[in-house]
C-alpha cells in the first residue's frame, strides 16, 4: 500500500513551518530537504562572498539565505549558495520574506557549489541550468570542487553559453569584469 504525498502549492510552501531549522527546496510540489553543506563547499562560498564584497555593496549580496522561485513542470523554489541582486530586486524584496517570486526581477548572478553525488550534479548542471536560464539570470556559475572546474554560464538570447575554467585560468565574467581570481584560488579556498 502506498500513501500519496500531498503536493504543496507555492503559497503553502511559503507559510510551511515544521518547527525545525531544516532548510528545504520545493521541487514540483514536494519538499526536498537540503542537507548541511560540506566544510569545503562552505569555504568556497565564503571565499566568493569575500571577493564580491570588495566591489558589490553588502545589501546586494545573498549567501545561502534567499529563496528563488523558478518554474519547471511545476513551481520550484531553489536556495542558491550565493546571489548578487540588482537594486530593483533589492527594493522588491525589502521588508518581506527573503523569497524572490516570479513577479520580481531576476538576480544578476547565481552561484551553486556542487555537492558530491549524481543527484546533486544533475540538479546543478541540468535542472538549475534550464531553470535559471528561463528565469533570465544573466550569469550562473557552477563551482565543482570534485571535478576541479568552474563552469560560467552567460545568458545569450535565452540560452546559456558556457566557459569552463580550471587550474590557473583567470575567471572572466562579463557581468563582473573587475574580478581577479583563478579557478584554483576558488576551488582550494581555505585549504591549508
Amino acid at each position: 500500500m502506498t500513501t500519496a504525498i500531498k503536493k504543496l502549492t507555492l503559497d503553502e510552501y511559503l507559510v510551511y513551518d515544521d518547527g525545525t531549522d531544516v532548510r528545504y527546496e520545493l521541487v514540483d510540489g514536494e519538499l526536498v530537504e537540503m542537507p548541511p553543506e560540506s566544510d569545503r563547499n562552505n569555504l568556497i562560498s565564503l571565499y566568493l562572498l569575500s571577493q564580491f564584497l570588495k566591489f558589490v555593496p553588502i545589501q546586494l549580496i545573498r549567501h545561502k539565505d534567499t529563496e528563488l522561485v523558478v518554474i519547471g513542470n511545476r513551481t520550484r523554489v531553489r536556495l542558491p549558495d550565493l546571489m548578487i541582486l540588482t537594486q530593483e530586486l533589492l527594493e522588491a524584496i525589502a521588508g518581506g520574506r527573503a523569497t524572490i517570486t516570479p513577479d520580481m526581477p531576476s538576480p544578476t548572478l547565481v552561484v551553486e557549489v556542487v555537492s558530491p553525488g549524481k543527484v546533486n550534479e544533475d540538479r546543478d548542471y541540468r535542472y538549475k541550468r534550464s531553470e535559471y536560464a528561463a528565469r533570465g539570470i544573466s550569469e550562473y556559475w557552477i563551482v565543482d570542487a570534485q571535478k576541479a572546474r568552474i563552469t560560467l554560464l552567460t545568458l545569450v538570447d535565452g540560452l546559456y553559453e558556457e566557459t569552463v575554467f580550471q587550474g590557473i585560468d583567470i575567471i572572466k565574467s562579463a557581468t563582473f569584469p573587475m574580478l581577479d581570481m583563478t579557478a584554483v584560488q576558488i576551488l582550494t579556498a581555505g585549504q591549508v
